[in-house]
């Protein structure tokens, strides 16, 4: 049976067998080949002997209910859903087995390059929807929108059909074709476009000027091999010589890659200088060295963070804070230091098992605790302010005092403003009132606005507003005008995106941004930080 041949593999990966890892190590969730090392006669008969009993007692266990339990038994969710995950799950919040859907999934994610129509999709009461066509992608090129509901795919009915599977439907041999069938709203019969399957590459970076001479940086992952060079591309096609200060945005970035975390953050580092090292039971030792960037050392720099910056983005805000080379503004990162390596396994499934910490260049453990609380407050319960480790105090390297294991605690505090319960209730889960009220919109005209400087007229703001009363949304007419201007906000963001895309949106949007201001306003702070590290390093001469 696959799955016992798949649980044996995982209980050999976690541990039941000691492991050695290859020097190919790339993520942050990282990548390494799995070898099991020598052991003692001994040590191997008595982990053999173990592995041989708990298999047994696994193996009655699910043999016990396939022949007993009332109802009909898979064993695809017995192991992949059960004993496998079960069995990771008392080793930490980060170790994770992966499907072989998810596994896929993953990999196409860090080649960031597939073939297909270039297309987000999303699920929208049930159904499939176009949710972002990529610029000058196939999709976007016939004239597929946002807000068009996949009614079928090569005359096979999407309806109702699981995101992924239509997903696989879309996805092809370049210069193949794909005939999309889709519901428009505002437009009465459905509509079939040919569309040409290309070659799909995707970016997590965006730059942009924010003022003349103050560029915005801004990373949504590092999840992809491509993202440092997407950083070098940006930066050259703006003129990195005319940057007179970065604002660096890595707010919600989860992480990713750790040698793509690496190389971002080693170029604003001097050459040589540690970014990060990682010390594991059974894992060898390895530090990270910067491979510095000419044009990137001299400029101020401000890195916002967030509870939803994490791991690879942890490291790199971490290193930049050490070595004086930004200053960073924010809200305490979510505190993610696990070293993740990936071990595939039989049937196109993979282990993602922790198998080392991460310490930031003065020693600072990134991990946050774990322990004396379950998974799910650890993921989803909001960080609340704590007081500095006092046991994991270490020092920049113009010595500023700085605190480990809990993530990565900014020097200048900003809290964004929490959503207020009409803002929620506009907003909802999954931003559907915002997203249907754009189709609409537009309707069967094709979208265009002035310029992205386009803001919402009152007559928009007041359609909404019928729209939001035609929908069932219950407000009253003081809360709608309190919030004006988070709906005019958002109401911009998600016509923009639609009549231009979405990195057009964003940064209008940005340059808007409260905590971008703010981060302007901190750039002379940046700046005494490098008049500090130069003198730190006449010091040190």
């Amino acid at each position: 049976m696959k799955t016992i041949r798949i649980l044996f593999a995982v209980c050999v990966a976690a541990g039941l067998t000691s492991l050695a890892l290859h020097s190919s190590r790339v993520h942050a969730q990282d990548s390494p080949q799995a070898e099991v090392t020598r052991r003692t006669p001994a040590a191997a008969a008595s982990s053999s002997a173990q592995l041989d009993s708990g298999m047994r007692q696994v193996i009655d266990a699910y043999t016990l209910i396939e022949k007993n339990f009332a109802g009909e038994v898979s064993a695809d969710d017995a192991f992949y859903k059960g004993a496998i995950p079960g069995m990771l799950s008392t080793l930490d919040p980060h170790s994770s087995f992966l499907d072989p859907v998810e596994y896929s999934r993953m990999q196409r994610t860090q080649r960031a390059q597939y073939f297909g129509v270039g297309m987000l999709i999303s699920v929208d009461n049930g159904n499939t929807v176009a949710y972002e066509p990529f610029p000058g992608s196939p999709a976007k090129l016939v004239g597929l929108r946002r807000g068009d509901i996949i009614a079928s795919v090569d005359g096979v009915n999407a309806l109702g059909v699981d995101s992924e599977k239509v997903a696989n439907m879309l996805r092809g041999p370049r210069g193949t074709t794909v005939h999309v069938t889709v519901q428009r709203p505002g437009v009465a019969d459905p509509m079939t476009f040919a569309v040409t399957r290309g070659e799909i590459q995707t970016s997590v970076v965006d730059a942009y000027w924010l003022q003349p001479g103050v560029v915005f940086l801004g990373i949504t992952s590092f999840e992809a091999q491509n993202v440092s060079q997407d950083v070098e591309a940006a930066l050259a096609k703006l003129g990195e010589s005319k940057v007179t200060g970065m604002v660096f945005d890595l707010r919600g970035n989860p992480g990713g890659l750790v040698n793509e975390a690496v190389a971002v953050v080693g170029r604003f580092l001097r050459d040589g200088q540690v970014v990060v090292s990682d010390h594991g039971r059974a894992a060898p030792e390895r530090t990270y060295r910067a491979k510095a960037q000419a044009l990137a050392q001299d400029y101020p720099m401000v890195v916002m963070v967030n509870r939803g910056s994490a791991s690879a983005s942890e490291i790199v805000s971490g290193a930049l804070q050490d070595h004086d080379r930004a200053w960073l503004v924010g809200e305490g990162t979510f505190g993610k230091g696990l070293v993740q390596a990936q071990f595939p396994l039989s049937e196109g499934t993979a282990l993602l098992l922790t198998i080392a910490h991460y310490y930031t260049p003065s020693g600072r453990l990134i991990q946050r605790d774990y322990n004396n609380r379950s998974f799910f407050d650890y993921y989803y319960s909001p960080r609340k302010d704590e007081a500095p480790n006092e046991t994991d105090v270490k020092a920049t390297d113009s010595g500023r005092k700085v605190y480990g294991g809990g993530g990565i605690t900014p020097d200048e505090k900003y809290t964004p403003p929490l959503s207020n319960r009409f803002q929620a209730r506009v907003f909802g889960n999954t931003n559907a009132n915002i997203f249907h009220f754009g189709s609409l919109y537009f309707g069967a005209a094709q979208p265009s606005l002035p310029s992205p400087t386009w803001v919402p007229d009152a007559d928009t703001i007041e359609r909404f507003k019928t729209y939001l009363k035609s929908q069932g949304v219950a407000f009253t007419d003081e809360e709608f005008t309190t919030n004006r201007q988070w709906i005019s906000d958002q109401l911009r963001l998600e016509l923009l995106q639609r009549a231009y895309d979405k990195n057009t949106a964003v940064a209008a949007i940005m340059h808007d941004d409260p905590e971008v201001h703010r981060a302007i306003d901190s750039l002379p702070k940046a700046q005494s930080l490098l008049a500090r590290r130069g003198a730190t390093q006449r010091a040190a001469r």
